[in-house]
């Protein structure tokens, strides 16, 4: 038969299933299928992991993990199995637990062993003798030994049987325990001369199918007459007794008299020959005192009540026992701890378990009785121990969580459970038992930092390692596996895979190729690192910044002086001062810092100390007067880094002594530029014929000039207005000044439509500037000369003439604004102050002009003149001119600036020197030839001399002003410019 009871509490279900087999049977033999009891599926046993509680498992049951059937394990006798339970009447119980896992299902199995009738009644002995004196009246009774059968139920002993005769019957009667005793009765006296010895046969009957019995020979000896027996004070005496009394500790005093007198008087006491075994092991009677005491270990647990059979006989022949009863209680005491046996513990609980799941299932027991077996239990451990103890039914537990689990921060728990009973005092039993906290992919890895700065030298070998990235994950397993990865972008229009790699397993970074710092500088790049859980991966990402860093692997290079055939030709006048400027040397380096910082030297051929070279700017210039030689120095000059290792490249520089060079050799000591190249184009010209040609062209221009000036003067001084002249403005009222060279201002004073103005224009050394007035009836020129007294060059600003509606020419003051460009002085832009103050001093002459002359076509020249502290400085540029030479212009003296040595107008910056990429180098120029008479026709030209004369610029707003000689670059349009008149 199956009984069922089933539990169900949150998460966990319990379930409790009976069934019986008889004893018996062989191993193997199908007992119940718990799975089809259960309405498991039996597919999916064992991957719930069906099995036993290694607790509950007994020898005698087996259970299939696989299907689920309960079979025999072993030979089941029920008399060996239960033979406690047999003598109190008792079912014969086996217990068995099986459980199940997720969801955690908790079984236990009751198997009844059923009796058969497989064991007949059995006599202690073959032979029972009872002595009877003949004296002994009809009714008297004589307990015989009782027969045992150990099975119980209707198999077990039901009854005793005796040979039929006349002397004596069987009277069968129930002890308190339920087993079953024969007492024989006299029934008609005896006689002993007549019969001495009575024999009969005892048998005992069962109640099983088919009926067993079990027999003993009966012997009655009849005795002498002794008249009187000995008697109890009562038949049957009650006891309680504590089971943890000790061995000799008297369970109660008998007592039995005899009236006889003597021998016949005197009573021993034994133990009936019926009681059962274990009695006569546990207790023990004084023959003479009647005193029975406790000789063995009494055990409420293993039986709660005894019944002891005690007789007393007389010392007189013949004698006839009397027996009693004594039925002993025995008191439980709480002697026994609670029993905590874990049925179930789940290997391992997820961290991501929710509060309540099942973590182990227990069951507790007490063998005492009353409070003494009533037990409670408790959890103990780490407070911070997210578990508590739940009861489920009868005696069992079940430990689940109470809180969210984190195995980042405990991967096992250690839970205790404790038992206490309700004893006085209270016993108590622990256990404890290990939970194991499995991981899940609940942490993404960490960079161990955001962003990377990683600095490579350039030109590293490629695949050489620059770098490692580190990752952690908390997690454990694959969950804290991390791979890493770069994630794709561009740089420079390729992608950053082909510059760096990843070692995805430990996050080493290396270059794929050589970097050159030249050509990139630093990037950046995005490496992920990502773990490798089952069910989703998480990933954390971080910034790699490579910085390259220069090395000195670019040599300087040399690009002026220009060489020709690895030799650069430079002029010397043989009159050259000491300081003069025979050239300077630009190099550039590709390199950064102090990679490309450059020191200059001549390292061979200047052994006679003729020539100095500054080690920042690359100036070569004479130390000394130098010495006439017929073949020119040959001077290697070096051009260094200051790297580690440093670089060098050299260059020669082969200098030739002329008799003169065209500007003059004061000139050339006072300029800052690089003038040694001028007279390379035209050399074969005669010096003499170049400083007449150009002395007459300068008078020409000047003479022309100073007409123009006179007329327009004249002209404007009947208007009323006001005259630009020179470096100051001036109204014409006042009283007429004599002019000089230094006040000579040219300016366009007609255009006309759609024409175009090229200028060819003529640059010298010396400071000064021979122009050319050209006069025609359609168009007038008026050139003005700006000379930067700091510089002593010449500098040049040519006005765009203006398209009017009325055809009148000259610029507006709304193109000037557009169009005018900042001026340039020294080779820098001016300062701010001095452009605010032209500009306001323009709008207070064109507004005061107009307003006493509305009509001011011919008068909207627009110049932008230098403030007065500018001007204050151009008198100290030409100290040599007297009055007289300023009024008649005859002595070439009054033009020549004082010599200021270049050395103290040099900045200490040794980048001064440097090529400016974009920029092309263009050595100043020097006039070696007049001006052609060809530039009186159509198109009139200023040819810079020593360039090639079919090199011509288109004049543009941007192209006005020309830069100082001064300045280390000049754009190559600015060497020639050709003027177009214009024609109506």
């Amino acid at each position: 038969f199956i009984v069922m009871l089933l539990f169900s509490d949150g998460e966990e279900r319990l379930a409790q299933l009976r069934y019986s087999v008889q004893e018996e049977k062989e191993r193997g033999t199908l007992v119940a299928n718990i799975a089809e009891d259960l309405g498991l599926d039996v597919t999916k046993l064992h991957a719930r992991r069906f099995q036993t509680v290694p607790s509950s498992r007994t020898p005698y049951l087996e259970v299939n993990v696989e299907n689920g059937a309960l079979l025999v394990g072993a030979r089941t006798d029920r008399e060996e199995i239960c033979r406690q339970s047999a003598q109190q009447q008792q079912p014969c119980l086996l217990h068995l637990e099986v459980f199940l896992e997720n969801p955690l299902e908790l079984f236990r199995v009751e198997v009844e062993v059923l009796d058969i009738n497989d064991n007949a009644p059995a006599f202690p002995s073959s032979d029972i003798v009872v002595e009877i004196t003949e004296s002994a009246t009809p009714g008297t009774r004589f307990p015989l030994e009782s027969a045992a059968d150990p099975d119980v139920g209707t198999n077990a002993l039901s009854n005793y049987a005796i040979t039929a005769n006349e002397y004596f019957k069987l009277d069968v009667q129930t002890q308190g325990d339920g087993n079953l005793f024969a007492e024989l009765v006299l029934e008609k006296p005896l006689d002993r001369e007549r019969q001495a010895v009575h024999r009969y046969v005892l048998t005992a009957v069962d109640g099983g199918q088919p009926q067993r019995t079990g027999t003993a020979l009966l012997v009655v000896r009849v005795l002498d007459s002794n008249d009187n027996a000995p008697v109890f004070d009562q038949p049957v005496y009650t006891v309680n007794l504590r089971e943890d009394s000790a061995p000799g500790t008297l369970v109660i005093q008998l007592n039995a008299t005899d009236v006889d007198e003597g021998t016949n008087g005197e009573v021993v006491y034994s133990l009936s020959s019926h009681n059962l075994p274990s009695v006569q092991q546990l207790f023990a009677v004084d023959a003479r005192s009647g005193r029975v005491e406790v000789a063995g270990a009494v055990d409420y647990e293993e039986s709660n009540t005894h019944q002891i059979y005690v007789q007393a006989r007389d010392m007189g022949p013949n004698a006839v026992p009397a027996h009693c009863k004594v039925l002993v209680k025995v008191v439980d005491v709480n002697d026994n701890a609670p029993e905590v046996s874990f049925s179930t513990v789940s290997e391992a609980v997820s961290e991501s378990s929710a509060p309540g799941t099942v973590v182990a299932m227990l069951s507790v027991s007490d063998k005492d009785s009353g409070e003494n077996g009533q037990v409670s239990c408790e959890l103990l451990g780490d407070d911070a121990a997210p578990f508590k103890l739940k009861p489920s039914f009868r005696n069992y537990y079940t430990v689940v969580t109470d809180g969210q689990l984190d195995r980042e921060v405990a991967d096992s728990y250690t839970l205790t459970v404790v038992a206490r009973d309700g004893g006085t005092p209270p016993l108590s039993t622990s256990k404890s038992v290990r939970v194991r906290v499995s991981d899940e992919n609940d942490n993404a890895p960490r960079f161990t930092q955001p962003a990377y700065d990683v600095h490579v030298s350039e030109n590293n070998v490629p695949g050489a390692y620059i770098y490692a990235v580190s990752a952690l994950d908390p997690d454990l397993g694959a969950n804290a596996r991390v791979t890493y990865a770069i994630e794709e972008r561009e740089i420079q229009g390729m992608s950053v895979l082909t510059y760096v790699s990843v070692n995805s397993d430990n996050g080493y970074l290396y270059a794929l190729r050589s970097f050159d710092y030249e050509q990139i500088r630093e990037f950046s790049f995005i490496v992920s690192a990502r773990d490798s859980g089952d069910e989703r991966q998480l990933a954390d990402n971080a910034t790699v910044r490579v910085v390259v860093v220069d090395q000195n692997d670019n040599v300087p290079s040399i690009i002026a002086p220009a060489a020709q055939n690895g030799t650069a030709l430079e002029r010397l006048p043989r009159t050259a001062e000491p300081g003069y400027l025979v050239t300077r040397v630009i190099a550039t380096d590709a390199d950064d810092g102090e990679n490309a910082r450059l020191s200059y030297s001549i390292i061979h051929g200047n052994e006679l100390g003729m020539f100095r070279m500054d080690w920042r700017t690359g100036e070569l210039r004479t130390a000394r007067r130098v010495v006439s030689k017929k073949r020119p120095y040959e001077l290697l000059v070096e051009v260094r880094d200051h790297g580690q290792p440093p670089l060098s490249a050299s260059a020669t520089i082969s200098v030739v002594l002329v008799d003169a060079v065209a500007g003059g050799a004061s000139g050339r000591a006072e300029k800052g530029g690089h003038g040694g190249h001028s007279g390379h184009g035209e050399g074969t010209l005669d010096l003499t014929l170049i400083l007449i040609v150009a002395l007459g062209s300068v008078s020409f221009v000047f003479l022309l000039a100073m007409i123009v000036l006179a007329v327009r003067c004249r002209k404007d001084k009947k208007l009323g207005e006001w005259c630009m002249c020179c470096t100051c403005w001036a109204r014409r009222s006042r009283k007429k000044k004599k002019l000089s060279k230094s006040d000579i201002m040219l300016v366009q004073s007609a255009a006309g439509q759609g024409g175009n103005v090229h200028a060819q224009v003529p640059v010298e050394e010396s400071g000064s500037f021979g122009a050319r007035h050209l006069h025609r009836s359609a168009q007038n020129y008026c050139y003005q000369v700006c000379l930067t007294p700091e510089s002593a060059s010449t500098e040049l600003m040519f006005l765009k003439p203006g398209g009017g509606t009325d055809g009148a020419v000259g610029a507006s003051f709304a193109e000037q604004q557009q169009q005018q460009p900042d001026i340039i002085s020294n080779g820098s832009i001016l300062s701010s102050e001095v452009k605010v103050y032209n500009l306001e001093v323009l709008i207070h002459q064109l507004t005061g002009a107009d307003r006493h002359h509305p009509r001011s076509d011919e008068g909207k020249e627009r110049h932008l003149l230098y403030p007065p502290r500018e001007r204050e400085s151009k008198a100290d540029l030409f100290s040599n001119c007297t009055e007289e030479c300023k009024a008649l212009g005859h002595s070439d003296r009054c033009w020549m600036p004082s010599f200021v040595p270049g050395d103290g107008r040099q900045g200490g910056d040794y980048r001064s020197n440097l090529h400016v990429p974009g920029m092309d180098a263009v050595p100043d120029t020097e006039v070696q030839a007049g001006v052609s008479p060809g530039m009186l026709g159509d198109d009139r030209s200023f040819s810079t001399f020593g360039k090639d004369k079919s090199h011509h610029g288109t004049l543009t707003p941007h192209d006005l002003l020309l830069p100082s000689a001064r300045a280390p670059y000049k754009p190559a349009y600015l060497c020639e410019y050709t003027l177009r008149p214009y024609r109506y």
